[in-house]
């Protein structure tokens, strides 16, 4: 069946300010001569980022990897990290790049997140911290996870790349752990096209991440600690700050697409949306989980032939990769994993292309 879609629709696409807006910040980079380096709009951005958020401290960095690598980094850690086996590769790949290891424990049916009732059975003499996922920014147990991780005297870092803009009891869920790593790449509900930040409520850390980030140099240029270049770019920081100005509206937009692809999609039999809390969550994705792997790839033949190309985030389960050697079965996340397809959703992303979307995924199941 092909219904007439005339260009290719694509998974994702930036929510981007009016380029005019972008270029006032461009013109002031030109006319200071800083791109880099600590500059002027990457302090304004980390200011208005922590205003906005309502948290201590914000650390803009090149991107969400290198705010994971430096928080691995800065808080010392060795041996062993708990994590979920259902995320994008770099959260596992800078486990294993910081010579620590991952060590993957199975996720929760419904939430997706990883299953904190089963964390305390993989603590080994070894285990140095635990590293959850805010898996499509549905937020983890974390007062279950951060109450383990004191029980056993563990650290706690969140990838919360996607999370930004999510609330939990009141406060932002980027709160939580002793750093939250979140994503600004293209494709996230806030975006500098490349970069990412790590947020913390603690001084001292949050310095010694300033340091890390521009090769342990302190604010007097001596180099006092280890470090690398995690910089985030004058430019980079311009478009967030122009794209700050949307977010909300971003997110507004995402949820009202969202609920569409819901109402359309609620009364299939053969598929499930993610539970979460509706106040707890950005609507930044949309995923479904069909019944099984054949529906999942019939539905993504039909869309292709249609133009249209979802994504399957995230596959395969990380446990069953060469590269980290695990042999052990995780039957919950191998299964979602195999199932899982996320929509198409974006700022101008037409609801009557939902509606083509949505009728092809009715018309194969």
């Amino acid at each position: 069946m092909v219904i007439g879609v005339k260009k290719p629709v694509y998974v994702a696409k930036p929510s981007l300010a009016p380029l005019r807006e972008f270029n006032k910040y461009l013109a002031a980079i030109w006319e200071s001569g800083v791109m880099t380096n600590n500059g002027p709009l990457v302090q304004q951005l980390e200011t208005e980022l922590k205003e906005y958020l309502n948290v201590e401290h914000v650390i803009c960095v090149a991107n969400g990897t290198s705010a994971i690598q430096l928080a691995i980094q800065a808080l010392n850690l060795e041996g062993e990290i708990i994590t979920t086996p259902f995320t994008f590769i770099a959260t596992a790949n800078i486990i294993s790049w910081e010579r620590c290891t991952p060590v993957f424990v199975d996720i929760e049916p419904d939430t997706w997140n990883i299953d904190a009732d089963k964390i305390e059975e993989k603590i080994t003499k070894n285990t140095t911290a635990i590293l959850p996922v805010h898996v499509f920014s549905a937020p983890c147990q974390v007062e279950k996870i951060e109450s383990i991780a004191k029980q056993y005297g563990l650290k706690v870092i969140y990838d919360a790349a996607h999370a930004m803009a999510v609330e939990k009891n009141g406060k932002s869920l980027l709160e939580f752990g002793d750093v939250s790593a979140v994503s600004f790449h293209a494709t996230k509900i806030f975006n500098t096209c490349e970069g990412g930040a790590c947020i913390t409520q603690n001084p001292v850390l949050a310095e010694r991440l300033k340091r890390m980030r521009f090769f342990g140099f302190n604010e007097n240029k001596d180099i006092v600690d280890r470090g690398l270049n995690a910089k985030m770019t004058e430019i980079s920081a311009a478009l967030g700050l122009a794209n700050l100005k949307y977010l909300n509206q971003v997110r507004e937009n995402r949820k009202r697409k969202y609920l569409l692809y819901q109402k359309e999609l609620g009364q299939l039999s053969t598929i499930s949306f993610q539970k979460y809390i509706f106040d707890e969550y950005n609507f930044s994705y949309i995923p479904i989980l069909f019944d099984n792997k054949e529906i999942t790839v019939s539905v993504i033949k039909m869309l292709n032939a249609n133009q249209i190309f979802p994504r399957r985030y995230f596959n395969p389960s990380l446990n069953l990769l060469k590269i980290f050697d695990s042999d052990i079965c995780l039957p919950v996340s191998e299964k979602v994993a195999e199932s899982i397809l996320c929509l198409p959703l974006y700022d101008d992303l037409e609801e009557k292309m939902i509606l083509k979307i949505c009728k092809i995924v009715r018309d194969v199941n």
